[in-house]
């Protein structure tokens, strides 16, 4: 599952895609809108197709580097309130090491690569960042 959504993320839904009866170790990470400041929630902005592309992207270069089984993507777009999760990743392998190291990877990859930007809101000045930069 590989996904950008303007919906709130099914977490569960996510985790039960990645199940395997091969896998000794399922790993995931859930970013999610932190209080800080006046911001209420983030915005965040992309281009859907170009944003998926990339996403899979990523997800195929994870499956050459560890012998994984599985791996879901969702990140969001659109308004996400504080506490939401903003993007959920979930990967199962047969052991711990590839699950974990796999899932940072993935995590640091989003970040740096893929064209998804935030705002927060309401705040007095609108910051306007890459989400790799967060």
């Amino acid at each position: 599952m590989i996904e950008i959504t303007e919906r709130a993320i099914n977490v569960s839904k996510v985790l039960q895609s990645i199940l395997a009866k091969e896998a000794g170790a399922l790993a995931h990470f859930i970013g999610t809108i932190r209080k800080e400041e006046e911001i209420s929630g983030l915005f965040y902005e992309c281009y859907p197709g170009m944003a998926q592309k990339t996403l899979e992207k990523i997800s195929t270069e994870a499956k050459k580097k560890w012998p994984l089984f599985k791996i879901s993507i969702v990140h969001r777009y659109g308004w996400v309130g504080l506490g939401e999760p903003s993007v959920v990743i979930a990967v199962s392998s047969a052991h711990r090491k590839e699950a974990f190291e796999a899932c940072q990877f993935i995590i640091d990859q989003i970040k740096e690569r893929v064209p998804i930007w935030k705002r927060g809101l309401p705040a007095r000045e609108e910051r306007f960042a890459y989400a790799e930069n967060q």
